[in-house]
């Protein structure tokens, strides 16, 4: 991941609603859920969440796919992967041992 796309996906992360989106959708899992779906759990009006849903996929954050009249929306994990590895890329100067604790939390227990 480059600077521009690092700084394009911590920018759309940085709104309230769009991060609640992504956390919801990397809790859903592999099956994600459907535009409507999100809206009533989040109790966000659609035309809204359209639009930060748009912010998040050209992020990179998420991926979507049409299901006849509904669109189906998934947390990109590559992309949040490629995210956190920027972040973490010089973590502690080289030193795995000190990044071992970060790496550690950030470890799926599931």
């Amino acid at each position: 991941m480059d600077t521009n796309h690092a700084v394009s996906a911590f920018a759309a992360l940085a709104q309230p609603t769009r991060l609640e989106v992504l956390r919801l959708l990397v809790r859903a899992g592999a099956p994600g859920m459907a535009a409507g779906d999100i809206a009533a759990r989040l109790d966000v009006r659609q035309n809204t969440l359209s639009a930060n849903l748009a912010v998040l996929v050209g992020a990179g954050l998420l991926r979507r796919t049409r299901e006849g009249r509904s669109i189906r929306y998934f947390a990109d994990m590559e992309g949040l992967r490629d995210m956190l590895a920027f972040l973490l890329e010089d973590c502690c100067g080289g030193n795995p041992a000190l990044c071992a604790p970060v790496l550690d939390d950030l470890t799926c227990a599931c």
